[in-house]
């Protein structure tokens, strides 16, 4: 059977950044290639990716794919680099392309977002919070914090909703759930997405031992899930994702369900890698040995390793196999899966986590939907 095509593809246009962030997976964790890449992509990598980009498209009769400008910190490339980097996919790729930038807000300002505006690119902030959270992690070189230059960035997106994209949180349990969600809220976002700390049964994250049956990542999520789901104000993606999976839905994030990934990723030398995140637990993890300057995207698809990371059940371990919210949780992120020695054949680390997070959605759901129905009888 032909492998599903790629739709999503990430590109590092910047290698570098002006954080120094202690829970970054780029430049804190095990892969440390970065240093000897290129600060940013070229015009000549940008080039060879559209063209890639559109064969991938034309050789699956796509319609549209999405393009993630990512790092490092992507606006450290330039306005005027970005810039020609959209009008070239846009006028080689023979289909709709959507345009995302994941920033850290410290450099986003009114320029940037009037032209992100005129080329319909939509940006996505990363923020932990209050300010005294987001402080505690993202940090420049020097220690300082980044809140007030982020503060001032999402004052100024909320004046452009058709740019304002969204807000992207790393759970820190040591913070309030509840304050941390009510803080975000603050800047009125379209959507928040909260992320699990990377981490692996090799080096655990935070708060988390490995085979410790405690689980407080989950008890964290749900105490925002109570919060959100009795007053939803904005899109939740992890909890609308988890509800349309117990609902017999598809998944559209990584980290859900059994779906295959969609994503690929294209380094600032060119490199295409199956997943910079697996990079976390293992620098070859990611590797594919592949360029766009020479080989098309479907040579990444054909690779035994990037078909494990995308055959669903049949791609988990044993256990995974066995446990019954495995086509809610899907495993969990591959990356978070690996173990020295034993590669990605194992459940997540966060496994206790996700069985009681699942657990408590479904029962909250269950209870609605019980509700409905008697009184649809009544």
């Amino acid at each position: 059977m032909k492998a599903l095509p790629f739709r999503q593809f990430v590109l590092k246009v910047h290698g570098r950044c002006n954080l120094a962030c202690d829970y970054c997976y780029v430049y804190e964790l095990a892969d440390q290639r970065w240093r000897s890449r290129p600060r940013a992509m070229s015009p000549g990598i940008v080039a060879h990716t559209a063209e890639r980009v559109a064969e991938h498209v034309r050789d699956h009769g796509l319609r549209e794919v999405e393009v993630v400008l990512h790092g490092g910190e992507p606006l450290l490339a330039g306005r005027r680099a970005i810039e020609s980097l959209v009008t070239r996919f846009r006028a080689v790729v023979p289909a709709e392309v959507r345009f995302t930038v994941q920033t850290n807000g410290t450099v986003l300002d009114r320029e940037f977002l009037r032209s992100f505006d005129a080329l319909g690119v939509r940006v996505g902030v990363s923020v932990d919070g209050t300010p005294e959270a987001h402080d505690r992690h993202r940090v420049r070189p020097n220690g300082s914090g980044s809140w007030a230059a982020v503060r001032g960035a999402l004052e100024s997106l909320r004046e452009f909703p058709a740019v304002y994209g969204g807000l992207l949180c790393v759970v820190d349990v040591d913070n309030d759930p509840v304050r941390t969600y009510e803080s975000l809220l603050e800047f009125a976002p379209p959507a928040v997405d909260f992320l699990l700390p990377h981490g692996n049964w090799s080096t655990p994250p935070p708060g988390r031992a490995a085979g410790d049956p405690a689980t407080p990542y989950a008890d964290w999520l749900i105490a925002v899930f109570d919060r959100w789901y009795d007053r939803p104000r904005t899109r939740v993606r992890l909890f609308d994702e988890l509800l349309s999976l117990l609902l017999g839905g598809r998944s559209g994030v990584e980290g859900l369900g059994l779906s295959p990934s969609g994503q690929v990723v294209v380094e600032t030398d060119g490199t295409i890698e199956a997943s910079d995140i697996l990079a976390s637990s293992s620098p070859a993890a990611s590797a594919t040995g592949l360029h766009v300057a020479r080989d098309p995207f479907d040579a990444a698809l054909d690779l035994p390793d990037v078909r494990a990371g995308r055959a669903g059940l049949a791609g988990l371990s044993a256990a995974c196999r066995r446990c019954p919210v495995v086509r809610v949780c899907g495993g969990g992120l591959r990356a978070h899966r690996f173990r020295e020695g034993a590669g990605f054949d194992r459940p997540s680390v966060y496994c206790p986590d996700l069985v009681r997070l699942i657990g408590h959605v479904r029962s909250r759901a269950a209870a609605d939907l019980a509700a409905l129905d008697l009184a649809a009888l009544a």
